[in-house]
């Protein structure tokens, strides 16, 4: 049940991303992980472990975000060898607009659809799953924090 409602929900944020802001589910996260990252920059290998793509599948997306003018690719200031991808304020502007769509979706399709104690235990649940992967559950996660609508915490974007 976990991967049909995982897959079901990912599918309708997607499809209302693309015919309200002709953008995808994964650009929006792309670019929601970046304004939330210090600078709005990430070393792409940390970009592709927060959006979870193989670093070929961020590198792609990248590339489109490049040519759309949303990103931008420099060296990595601490490692040479490294590429930074940074988030332009074209990006900016796009992940301010598109926001008040995911985060409706979100609301919608998941938030209502659960009681507040439901929604506690759920978030319960995910620590521990996360905890068992060998992740500190208690990690501070700015962009998993600001992505709910009902956090206290200022948004990025």
């Amino acid at each position: 049940m976990f991967l049909r409602a995982h897959a079901l929900l990912s599918r309708r944020l997607d499809e209302e991303l693309r015919a309200e802001q002709g953008m995808s589910l994964a650009e929006y996260d792309a670019l929601f992980q970046l304004a939330a990252a210090r600078g709005g920059r990430l070393r792409m290998n940390q970009l592709a472990d927060r959006v979870l793509l193989s670093r070929s599948g961020i590198t792609r997306l990248v590339d489109r975000l490049v040519a759309d003018g949303l990103v931008s690719r420099c060296q990595c200031s601490s490692d040479a060898r490294g590429a930074e991808a940074v988030l332009t304020d074209d990006g900016l502007g796009r992940i301010r607009r598109a926001r008040a769509t995911h985060l409706r979706g979100v609301e919608q399709y998941f938030i209502d659809a659960l009681s507040a104690d439901e929604r506690a235990k759920l978030g319960q649940s995910l620590g521990t799953v996360v905890g068992r992967l060998g992740c500190d559950p208690a990690e501070d996660h700015p962009a998993e924090r600001a992505a709910d609508p009902h956090t206290t915490q200022a948004h990025p974007v």
